[in-house]
This record gives C-alpha cells, structure tokens and sequence, in this order.
C-alpha cells in the first residue's frame, strides 16, 4: 500500500474532494515534494479503471516509476508497482500532438493526468490537450506542477485556464522549507564575473549631481569591491563547501555554448576537490544523453561526480542520491530558479544538501530573495492562525562575505536614488515601450533604476498609506502616460465586484458554481470560492477587508458553501431516487442542472470507508433515508442478498435453502447461499460476514 507524506495526504483527500465538486483539480507543489505520489495513490484508489497520465518526457515518468517503487520499499515493491501502474496509459505531450481524434477516443481514460501541466501551455501541445479535453469534457481531471505560472509567456496562469482555478493545493518553495517539508540546504553564493557592474555603477557615482551622494556612494562602492576581491576563488570555495568530495552534482547551464565552456573551466575550479573527477553532459537534441544520464545514476566510483545539464532536469526528473546543484547561470526565471534549486532538496532526505550559486554578476546576487519572502510569508501566515508548530526553520542561510555585498549592493542602490524628475523620464520611457505603466514590482531599468518600487510608491504616496508629497503636477504627469492610480488588487477587486452584482441582477442570488466564467473572461465562481477560503483562513487584508465582507453581506454572500453544496447535491440525489427508484448513480452521471451527482456519491463513499466523512449524523440519517448504500457495488450487491436471506428466514423460519430456489424478485436465492457455504468451507468468508448469516441462522451451513 502506498503511505503519503502528511501534507501530500492532505493535498490527496483535497483533490478528490475538488474532483467531486467541481470535475477538476490542481496540485501545485515545489520540486522534492513527491507530488508525483499524489497522483499514484488515485491510481492505487481506483484499479481496474484506465488513467491516461500525460508528461513532457518518458524520462519524468520513468524516473517517477523509479520513485515509486523506492518509496514503497520491500522485497514486494516492484509487484506493487506494477499493480499500481498497470491500468496507467502515459503519453508524452508531444506524442499527444500527432495524434488523431479517432486515436484519441481509444484512450477512453476514467481519469486524465497533466503532469507538469504548465507546459501543456505551449501553443502545439496546448491545442493538442484542448483537443483531448473537448473529447473527455466530464473526464475527472488532475494537475500536478512545481508552478502555474508560464513566466515568459505573458505570465499566463495554466491553473486558471485549464483547471478553472480549482487550486486543490498549493506551497511554495519557501513554506515547503518553513515546514521542514524539504531540508534548508546549506546555500553557497559566488561571484564569478563582476568587473562590468563595477563600472556601471561607478559610471552612475560620477553622475550624481549631489557631492554627499557621491562621496557616501563612492565609499560603499570601494567596500563593495574590496569584499568581492577578497572573495575566495571557485576551486577553493569548492574544496572548502563541498563536503561530499566523491558526491553527485548536477550543474545547470544556460545553452550548449555555454555548458561548453565551463566543462572546460571545470577541471582547474574542481580540481582541489578530486584530481580525476567523472563528468558527464546531457542535453535535449544529444542523442547519446539516454546513456549519459544512465551512467551517471549508476556511477557509484569514490570520485566526485559532476552532471552538467541545460534544461532536462529543472523539472519532473528527481535523483535521490544528489548531494547538491552547482548553478552556473546568467539571469534566469524565478520559476527555473526554484526548479533548479529544487533538484537538491526532496521530502524525507536525510542528508543536508548544498547549493552552489554561481552568479554571473552583483545584480543577479538578489535571487534567493524571492525564497527569502516565501518564507517570511509563510512565517507571518501560520503566526496569525496561532499555528506555530508548522514553523521549523525561519530563514535561508547564505555564506558571510557574499551576504555582506548583496547588503552593500543594496545600500549602494539606495544612495544612487535619482530625483523625482529623472525617474518621470524613465518611466516615460518605459510608457514609451510598453504602452503602460503596469510596471512589475521588481523591474529594473537597463541603467540599473528600480522603476517598478518607484511607481509603486507614488501609488501609495497619493493614497497616504505612506508618507510623501505628490503635486497635482506631478500627478498630472503621470497620469497623462497611462498611470493607473488604483492598485492592481483594488482593480481587480472592483471588475469582480461589478460582474457579482451583475450575476446577482440576472440570477437573483450571488451563489455562483465554481466554473462559472463571465462573458468578459472573468473566473467569478473561482473568485468567489477564494473570498470563502480567505475569510476561513482569517487572513484578512486589503483583498478582503471588514468594509468588503460588509458590502457582500449586503449583497447576500453565502460565506460557508458546503451546508448549501450539501443541500443542492441533496435536492439532485431525491430527484434521481425519483425517477430511477434507487440512488446507486453512476460516477459519470451529471443532472440536468450541471451536478456531478456520480462523482459526488462516489466520493462520500470513499470518504466514509476511510472514516473521514465531513457530514452531520443529521445529513448521513437523510442519505440513509433515501436508501445509500454505502459500500462498493460489489459489497452493495453482497449487501442486497442478505436482505433477500433475511426475508427468506422470516417466511420459513431456517435459512436451509434449496438449492435452485428464486425470490418473487428473480433472485437465484439457493445458489448464492450455496456460494457463501463454498466460500466458509475454503476460508474465503470474511468473520464479518460470516457472523451476519450466523445471526439469522446458522441452518445456512447445512449442506456444508
């Protein structure tokens, strides 16, 4: 049986709860996590019923097979697993995008999988699912990936757009570690190229017309490099960090070119580390990385053994035995970032893992800050709930001198503070490109400016959350090149609100089923269900104030859905017993007004076997009123000709049955006690149910 870490058996019972509300559900957890299991374990929960399980490569699945199997563990796993993946029919999405429909429709999958299903964005495989899902529209679904977000693709949000925003979970890298999900590593910042920074932000000291500025700036910029050439170099950091001397790495580059060239590097930096260390390369069009990554895995020599890759491992592919990631990247994605990171780290792991950070210059020293507010986040976030228990470790340690510059890189920027003026023209420039000023937070100017805090704060200046002075001038100004005064919350938050009035005009209540989308594109039930799970959470802030949930009082919010989810699914199962005289509903049945009445009983039943029922006694006393039979269908049909034993015995008073005996109702009454008597004589009746039919009469044995 597979046994789930506690959050990943929490994200589990959260997806099949989602799936039977709603048909879809994303799991959006970092890389180490083991989400992957997450998705065997509805394999294992469901046999006998087809899963089609699509990835981006048949190294993720193998490799994921591989872990399976591992995390399983015993002289019986590999039985285990092959029962387990037995009815799993896995395709690449490449493979998916040449398929035709008539291939399509021979899938007939009971549930689908999209695993790293950010990549099912792309334009070629993301026509190709389309096309899958318009064949399988009542098809449970399920996501699994370290992001939702495709960061250079207009940061487009996949959850939103293929699982209706229906989040059955979601951590971050930075609370995965605030948990002690994943182990901090022990985390090692260099500097390789520096020089041109230097002189960039030299240049913008001599510029600045104030002499306190230049002088303070000048100062900062001279310890600033004093403590980059005082830095160690990358051999001796290498053998002074690497604790593993005949350990695995994986080095991560940015293309061919320059993999090229630090492999090259790469003997003199490691090589007071080992004198003859094993390195091994793998790229995408290579076609000898099969083997590659293959010796690489089995490489159990006591030398140091270093992989370098471009981007086949930053996701899905996880190696269990890696004591760290060396990343010798120019600026890249926070996203590929975090995924990079993640190969060093997974849930469980025993051992401290290291990171390497070789950045390319003082500008990318930042990176691990979005980590760093992760965690903060997360921090604040269990605090309020009074929950400190799920905080373990508080921050992401850095080595001493490299910590020191990035402090020094930051005061450094702050001293360089151009005038109010000289930023109006870079963000008139940037007005210029992009034809707005929806600058993101953390952009910087080519120049080295930080444009996206500086239009930020004039937001804040002119609402007086922050102190400041703004002319009408000025305001003018910045108004005239398409400044946006609202926040980009408050205008999300006002678009939602005029579309939630407008359901309630035309619908009379502003009970909105989680799939439902505007005409304008606008996710509203999705929006709804967040304002519910933000007020549960009692994280209120400026997306949810005490003024808002007055207003959506007003408009007659219903703050905890489930009571009514219960009552409408309810209303659906007694017009179904209606119509069919029987509430056994078949998991794919949908009623006229859109439940997933199948989906629903199934889950209530699994819920229930599993002793975590989420119901009232009140509510399972109506189920049972309407008759629910609570079992599988095998164990249901069990259940209906015991009931046709019972009657038999209140007619004849002995359960002594012919053997070709019938009931009034057709039921072959004598050949199924005869079957419960072979079943005891062979030791395949349950005590259970053998006690049962002993209750009314233990004359059923006679023929024994």
């Amino acid at each position: 049986m597979l046994s789930l870490y506690p959050h990943n058996q929490t994200a589990y019972e959260a997806t099949m709860e989602m799936l039977a509300e709603t048909g879809k559900a994303a799991v959006i957890h970092p890389t180490g996590t083991g989400k992957s299991m997450i998705a065997f374990k509805l394999c294992e929960d469901h046999p006998g019923e087809r899963i089609l399980w699509l990835g981006p490569s048949t190294y993720i699945y193998k490799t994921q097979v591989e872990n399976l199997q591992k995390v399983i563990g015993g002289k019986n796993s590999k039985k285990s697993v092959e029962k387990i993946t037995k009815d799993i029919t896995f395709r690449t999405y490449a493979k998916l995008m040449l398929m035709t429909e008539a291939e399509m429709k021979v899938l007939s999958p009971a549930y689908i999988i999209l695993d790293e299903f950010h990549r099912a964005g792309a334009e070629s495989w993301g026509d190709a699912v389309q096309r899958l899902l318009s064949l399988y529209p009542d098809v449970p679904l399920v996501g699994l990936s370290a992001t939702n977000i495709r960061y250079l693709d207009g940061q487009r949000d996949m959850a939103e757009e293929l699982f209706d925003g229906n989040v059955a979970s979601e951590i971050s890298l930075g609370e995965a570690i605030v948990r002690d999900i994943l182990d901090p590593p022990e985390y090692i910042c260099s500097v390789y190229s520096y020089s041109k920074s230097l002189e960039k932000y030299a240049q913008r000291v001599r510029n600045a017309k104030s002499k306190a500025v230049r002088d303070k700036a000048k100062d900062l910029l001279d310890q600033l490099r004093r403590t980059l050439e005082q830095a160690e170099g990358l051999s001796v950091l290498f053998q002074k960090h690497m604790k593993q001397p005949h350990g695995k790495y994986i080095v991560f580059c940015s293309d061919k070119e320059h993999m090229d060239e630090m492999l090259h590097l790469s003997h003199d930096w490691f090589s007071l580390v080992d004198k003859a260390p094993h390195f091994y390369s793998v790229y995408a069009d290579d076609p000898e990385t099969d083997q590659a990554f293959a010796d690489f895995k089995s490489d159990s020599s006591d030398h140091l053994r270093l992989l370098f890759c471009i981007d086949m491992l930053n996701e899905g592919v996880h190696v269990d035995d890696i004591d760290g990631v060396i990343l010798l990247r120019p600026t890249i994605s926070p996203i590929v970032y975090k995924q990079q990171i993640g190969r060093a780290l997974s849930a469980g792991k025993k051992k401290e893992a290291i990171i390497f950070d070789i950045v390319l210059n003082i500008e990318n020293l930042c990176s691990i800050d979005s980590i760093e507010e992760e965690m903060q986040t997360a921090v604040a976030y269990y605090r309020r709930l009074g929950r400190d228990d799920q905080i373990v470790n508080e921050h992401f340690q850095i080595s001493g001198q490299i910590r020191d510059c990035m402090e020094l890189f930051s005061k450094l920027g702050d001293t360089l503070g151009a005038s109010w003026d000289f930023m109006y023209e870079e963000a008139k420039k940037y007005y210029e490109v992009y034809g707005s000023l929806d600058v993101p937070k953390r952009y910087v100017t080519d120049t080295g400016y930080s444009l996206g805090t500086w239009i930020k704060t004039q937001r804040e200046v002119k609402a007086g959350e922050i102190y400041g002075t703004l002319s009408d001038k000025q305001i003018k100004m910045l108004t005239d090149i398409g400044m946006r005064w609202e926040s980009a919350s408050d205008s999300r938050w006002n678009r939602y609100y005029k579309a939630l009035v407008e359901y309630k005009e035309q619908y009379g209540d502003i009970i909105v089923p989680r799939t439902y989308i505007t005409q304008d594109g606008l996710m509203l039930g999705n929006w709804i269900a967040n304002l519910r799970n933000t007020r549960k959470s009692g994280l209120y802030s400026s997306f949810l104030s005490e003024e808002r949930i007055a207003i959506l009082d007003e408009l007659g919010m219903v703050w905890d859905a489930t009571d009514y989810l219960f009552e409408r699914n309810f209303a659906a199962l007694v017009e179904y017993h209606h119509r069919n005289g029987n509430v056994e509903v078949p998991v794919r049945f949908v009623s006229s007004n859109g439940v997933r009445l199948g989906a629903w009983i199934s889950y209530l039943k699994q819920q229930r076997k599993k002793g975590s029922l989420n119901l009232t006694e009140r509510q399972i006393q109506r189920l049972d009123a309407l008759g629910m039979l609570w079992g599988t269908k095998y164990e249901n049909a069990w259940e209906a000709a015991y009931q046709e034993a019972v009657r038999y015995w209140k007619r004849f008073g002995n359960l002594d049955v012919p053997t070709l005996y019938v009931t009034e109702t057709g039921f072959k009454l004598g050949r199924w006690i005869h079957r419960q008597r072979d079943f005891e004589r062979n030791g395949k009746l349950s005590e259970v149910r053998k006690n049962r039919l002993n209750q009314i009469d233990q004359s059923w044995k006679v023929g024994a």
